[in-house]
């Protein structure tokens, strides 16, 4: 089990955000380098602060390991189709606007290695920390994901799309757009650009038929 410090309110303020800005960075680094095994000491010499520190901020290494796998796995389509929500809300062409949303999306984890490295290490370690797979499996997706929960919710108030359980439309979604690059970067595999650009007309005009508004 992961060393945790006693259950308190994290710092707060501004010098305290960017303590924990830092402390996420390194961890990431590290934990790309060296797995979960990576010591919290060495985080925290990354991160240039103290090894308490690291715990006044997260409370363990596991709370730490999911808090940086989660802004991996949510950075892409907060740059996307979160920018974009209310253009998507607003456009004559919902379907024209969300493929170039996701083209961008799927463009940005594409192009970052890092992002498929992290699913790739989150899948690795949690076979290996049972208690770790246990912490991530509590969190929902819309936890996961704050991004896309945020982005679909807006789409379903502004009445463009009938979505009853945000949870579930959010592993639809990621299971039409990005899922297909985890698996093929599992095998050490390169998906080719008209297959990508296949995935993400066809993902999105399934996505948005069967989540259309009723009446």
């Amino acid at each position: 089990m992961s060393e945790k410090t006693a259950d308190h309110a994290p710092p707060t303020g501004p010098r305290a955000e960017r303590k924990r800005q830092a402390i996420v960075t390194a961890a990431r680094t590290v934990f790309l380098r060296d797995g979960f095994d990576a010591s919290v000491d060495l985080i925290a010499a990354e991160a240039g602060v103290s090894k308490v520190t690291v715990y006044n901020h997260f409370g363990s290494k596991q709370a730490l390991f999911v808090e940086v796998i989660t802004g991996a796995l949510d950075a892409p389509l907060g740059d996307t189709l979160t920018t974009d929500v209310a253009d998507l809300a607003d456009s004559d062409d919902l379907r024209a606007a969300f493929t170039r949303a996701a083209r961008a999306w799927v463009s940005a984890i594409r192009s970052d290695p890092d992002v498929l490295a992290m699913r790739n290490l989150l899948a690795r370690e949690a076979h290996r920390f049972p208690e770790l797979h246990d912490a991530w499996r509590h969190h929902s997706p819309t936890l996961h994901h704050p991004a896309a929960g945020a982005a679909l919710a807006e789409l379903a108030a502004a009445g463009r799309l009938d979505i009853p359980d945000v949870e579930l439309a959010v592993v639809q979604l990621y299971s039409l757009l990005v899922f297909p690059h985890m698996m093929y970067a599992a095998y050490g595999a390169g998906m080719d650009d008209a297959l990508a650009e296949q995935l993400i007309t066809a993902g999105v005009d399934m996505f948005l038929t069967y989540y259309a508004p009723r009446g």
